[in-house]
């Protein structure tokens, strides 16, 4: 199928990426999103080689490699600054393919909003859709209507139309803990600046991976409480890490406050179903997951380069594509949440014994068994 009226609502990492997608393959496309102003939400992103994978088969290779962050080893200490092991990522790379390169969100958007023009209209908050006469149709909050002859809802974690398409309402479950991310320069660096390096203990984590110009720093709090008080992440951070190695305390006095983001980390049940008509979900509307494995944005990323792939090659139709899509997709996604669900839980120490023990197995590691879990996830993508 050539030359549809797309509808891509949502200008998210996903949204984005199928804009580009589908306009590589000379549809028309209009991205629709609820801002005024676009800003990535979150500083950084952990961008593995699946998701870099599809950048390259969009012909973006190039611009990622320029933007992201040289990534070379990962290293993990105890909380007291212990090395528990410390190996390089380059047999990763020689396994799968393509390197992992950290991204400032702002960098990613930035590249993928270069390659779609004039395409994006802010402002649009949509409400409803539905299917008249077989076009699909998209009302906003504002009393506007929008045509198509399909609708990529790729509105969020929050999705204002996944309703629509599950046929039910798709509850969200808080996993059990808080995040603060942001940006440090690279003094502030846990470990080589070239390096993921993480310090686990008490069911918490810190880290800082690279980005360009700086670091990617997040910090994982495991709380009852599902509300985020973002008001003194600095103040809270200290007395979360009371007590840690001093290079945590280090990163801890270098961040700057206000460009901390602070989220309550959640994930809902695998869905079963993708698309309803001419109307189909796609990246966290889809398939919200704990970052624990890195794979919210790389996950979306794929779903892109899958649609845009069944509309080129499956001519039935357009339903008939986006249903071959979500019987790809939606299995992949639910092994990717349940996966990322229990590393979580491991993590943060939802079973105080296992995360011990956890521990207890990273001062054994060799790099051997990460890499395979990492390459698992990149190794069941849609680019091999």
């Amino acid at each position: 199928m050539q030359d549809l009226d797309v509808l891509v609502i949502g200008g998210g990492i996903g949204g984005l990426t199928t804009a580009v997608a589908l306009l590589r393959d000379g549809h028309r496309v209009r991205v629709l999103d609820q801002a005024r102003e676009l800003r990535p939400i979150g500083a950084g992103i952990s961008l593995w080689s699946n998701g870099v994978k599809v950048l390259d088969a969009l012909g973006l290779g190039a611009g990622i490699a320029a933007v992201g962050g040289s990534m070379e080893r990962l290293c993990y200490r105890d909380l007291h600054g212990t090395t528990l092991c410390d190996f390089s990522l380059q047999p990763l790379v020689d396994r799968v393919g393509e390197r992992p390169y950290p991204v400032r969100r702002a960098d990613l958007q930035a590249l993928l909003l270069g390659n779609i023009g004039d395409r994006l209209t802010m402002g649009q908050r949509c409400t409803s859709v539905e299917e008249v006469d077989g076009r699909v149709v998209v009302h906003t909050e504002a009393g506007e209507r929008h045509e198509a002859d399909l609708a990529v809802v790729a509105d969020g974690t929050h999705s204002k139309l996944r309703s629509y398409v599950v046929g039910r309402t798709v509850e969200r479950e808080y996993v059990g803990y808080h995040n603060y991310n942001g940006v440090v320069p690279d003094s502030a660096a846990l470990g080589d600046p070239r390096s993921w390096t993480v310090h686990v203990g008490e069911g918490k984590r810190v880290s800082t991976m690279p980005v360009r110009d700086g670091q990617y720093f997040f910090f994982d709090v495991p709380t009852p409480d599902a509300v985020p008080d973002g008001t003194d992440p600095q103040g809270a951070l200290r007395k979360h890490f009371a007590g840690w190695d001093e290079r945590v305390q280090a990163l801890i006095e270098a961040i700057d406050p206000p460009g901390v983001a602070t989220l309550a980390i959640h994930s809902h049940a695998p869905i079963d179903t993708y698309a309803r008509g001419n109307v189909v979900l796609l990246g966290d509307s889809a398939h919200t997951t704990a970052p624990d494995l890195g794979q919210g944005g790389c996950l979306a990323m794929e779903d892109a380069l899958v649609l845009a792939n069944y509309l080129t090659t499956t001519s039935v139709s357009i339903a008939d594509a986006l249903q071959r899509y979500s019987a790809e997709r939606a299995p992949r996604a639910a092994r990717i949440i349940e996966r990322a669900l229990k590393r979580s839980r491991l993590s943060h120490a939802h079973d105080p014994a296992a995360t011990e023990a956890w521990y207890q197995e990273l001062a054994q590691e060799d790099g051997s068994s990460i890499i395979g879990g990492i390459a698992a996830s990149i190794e069941t993508g849609p680019c091999r």
